[in-house]
């Protein structure tokens, strides 16, 4: 008699989105986790991914060519969670057509929630709330450098004095991202590799970003500087994290030196 073979779950997650996006979905994405679990997502956002049983990009995928579904590879999953195409009724009306087994979740939080992000997203898939996203690199050194990064994708979200701010006698490095430009700004390309770097930094400051967000799930000693966003919903989750929340930017570098303090750096 021939064993039968057991075939295990197959689970597709799709997560489009930022690099905050998707950090502080990785507590419902850690929820889903299936016998297999493979992640669609952005292709700057695939280092995150390490920890699932495989990765692809969207574009790669072949998942956002308009009208047409990567059939042969869809029908090779039990559960196919997306937050993905739940604005596109034509997308929606596609993936039903073809019998495939979508559920589908709010990409974004309404702009008049008071949950946070983590717990939004927790909540859709039925994970517990106060939940905190948490990311493990391996094969880094520790440089014990104090890392700033001013910059964020708005304007509106950078605090006008990180430019400026220096804390005499300590080994400082100012960072960016691929379109941003400071003399002296050291650049990372490889998400994973910028994740080693700060898995190794004494400490991180940073406004409302997702390399803030980065820094906090690797357990970083973090200060996240909040203006007009609101922490309340998307301010970084971390064991070792402070808030400084102005909502004109109001933060004196008093505050910054003595929040650091407070994280016993």
């Amino acid at each position: 008699m021939v064993d039968k073979v057991e075939i295990p779950f197959r689970r597709l997650i799709i997560r489009p989105g930022a690099i905050g996006d998707f950090i502080v979905s990785l507590p419902a994405m850690e929820h889903l986790r299936a016998p297999y679990t493979e992640v669609w997502t952005n292709e700057a956002n695939l280092p995150l991914a390490g920890g699932f049983d495989a990765s692809r990009s969207i574009i790669s995928a072949g998942l956002d060519r308009y009208g047409v579904l990567p059939l042969e590879r869809l029908r090779t999953f039990d559960s196919i969670i997306s937050w993905y195409g739940t604005g596109r009724p034509d997308f929606r009306e596609l993936v039903a057509e073809a019998g495939l087994p979508f559920t589908f979740y709010l990409a974004l939080p309404a702009k008049q929630t008071q949950i946070h992000a983590v717990d939004f997203y927790a909540a859709q898939v039925g994970a517990p709330a106060g939940l905190t996203p948490e990311i493990r690199v391996v094969d880094f050194e520790r440089h014990g450098q104090i890392v700033l990064h001013p910059f964020a994708s708005n304007e509106a979200k950078r605090w006008p004095g990180a430019m400026a701010f220096d804390l005499p006698g300590e080994r400082m490095v100012r960072i960016r991202g691929p379109e941003e430009q400071l003399d002296g700004a050291l650049f990372i390309p490889d998400l994973l590799e910028l994740a080693r770097f700060l898995a190794g930094a004494r400490a991180y400051i940073g406004n409302d970003s997702g390399i803030t967000h980065l820094s906090a799930a690797l357990g970083t000693p973090t200060i996240a500087l909040f203006g007009p966003t609101d922490p309340a919903v998307w301010g970084p989750r971390g064991r070792r994290v402070r808030i400084l929340n102005e909502p004109n930017f109001e933060i004196r570098p008093e505050a910054v030196v003595a929040a650091l303090r407070e994280l016993g750096v």
